[in-house]
């Protein structure tokens, strides 16, 4: 038996292929155990551990990839106990066999550590944004949505380095003054992407929207549904969904609708020349009567000008902003009916040049 386990294959004794084994297959069969250990233990460092949803959801999330994670730390471990076979050994392009294996390894470590760093990341972001839904604000939690994607590009970028480093075996300082001038040169070709990126930045600080309002640029209106780094995605009223550049979103007029303080309506009366002074009076009262509604709370009406084709009745009115948009535009409806019922029963005609009430929401 002695004998048997002191044979030597690709330059291995049978007995050393048979201890790299068992390492491997005792860690196989207590990985699970070991990385929800380690997750447990690491929740309780950045959550409460109260908090049995956030618990299961933290373990999900990170027990498969740190299982991964050691399974092929103890493997690497073990497998570098065993002489790397002589007949395996060549070179390719100054690149031995044995630094094609461990360069390969180290790539898959570093792979497997960032992705595990990221699935933490999107487990702190969820925590993150249960406590910012608990405010009426919504900046807390568009904050968390951008921060998060810019945290994983930065562990991205500090994977490359790293794979750079122990698999290329490139100095990382040398990396990082090439990277300087190359970014440089980058960022002057891109510099379309960094505006937009720096127009994100003071769109999170100076706060003219927040994810959900309704706005208005560009000639498109709908709600923000995201704020990335490079754009903002809105919901039209039409259902389409667009992105804006950020750029854009800061260079040009921002109308943010969930802000205001009230609903305007504006209807514009084009009333014949032969109506009196009399009649455009009467008809200015009766107007400022019919909006004395509960639902208005300022109302202006006036002959605002006359001329050659038509005099010309300016109505506005406003409403909270509170009042849903079913309601508003039920309430415009019903205002036009009364105004059209009482010119009707008191003769007076619209303008022959517009034989319609022009209204305007704003």
């Amino acid at each position: 038996m002695d004998h048997f386990l002191k044979q030597k294959i690709f330059d291995n004794t049978i007995e050393s292929y048979l201890y790299v084994l068992g390492t491997i297959l005792v860690m196989l069969l207590l990985k699970r155990l070991i990385s929800k250990y380690l997750a447990q233990q690491l929740f309780r460092m950045i959550a409460n551990k109260k908090n049995q949803t956030a618990r299961k959801s933290f373990l999900d999330l990170v027990v498969q990839p740190l299982g991964l994670f050691l399974l092929l730390s103890m493997t690497i471990i073990a497998v570098d106990k065993l002489r790397f076979p002589g007949v395996l050994d060549f070179k390719i392009y100054r690149i031995t066999s044995r630094q094609l294996v461990e360069s390969v390894a180290n790539a898959i470590m570093v792979i497997v550590f960032i992705r595990l760093c990221l699935r933490i990341i999107d487990f702190i972001a969820t925590i993150l944004e249960e406590k910012a839904n608990l405010t009426k604000d919504q900046t807390d939690n568009q904050l968390i949505i951008f921060f998060k994607d810019f945290f994983k590009v930065i562990l991205v970028i500090i994977g490359i380095l790293l794979m750079m480093k122990f698999s290329f075996n490139k100095s990382i300082g040398n990396l990082l003054t090439g990277l300087s001038i190359v970014g440089a040169a980058i960022a002057l070709a891109t510099r379309e992407s960094m505006e937009n990126l720096i127009a994100s930045f003071i769109i999170f600080f100076d706060k003219p929207f927040a994810v959900g309002d309704l706005v208005k640029v560009n000639g498109f209106t709908g709600n923000i549904e995201k704020i990335g780094l490079r754009s903002t995605r809105i919901r039209t009223t039409e259902k389409t969904y667009i992105s804006v550049p950020n750029k854009q979103m800061v260079d040009s007029i921002v109308d943010n609708m969930s802000l205001r303080t009230q609903r305007k309506a504006e209807l514009r009366l084009e009333i014949d020349l032969s109506a009196t002074a009399a009649q455009l009076q009467s008809l200015t009262d009766a107007i400022k009567q019919i909006l004395t509604v509960p639902e208005i709370e300022n109302k202006v009406v006036f002959l605002s000008e006359t001329g050659k084709n038509a005099h010309v009745v300016l109505i506005e009115f406003f409403t909270s902003a509170e009042q849903p948009i079913e309601a508003f535009n039920l309430l415009r409806q019903e205002t036009n009916l009364q105004i059209i019922n009482w010119l009707e029963q008191h003769g007076i005609a619209l303008a022959a040049s517009n034989t319609s009430v022009t209204v305007k929401q704003v």
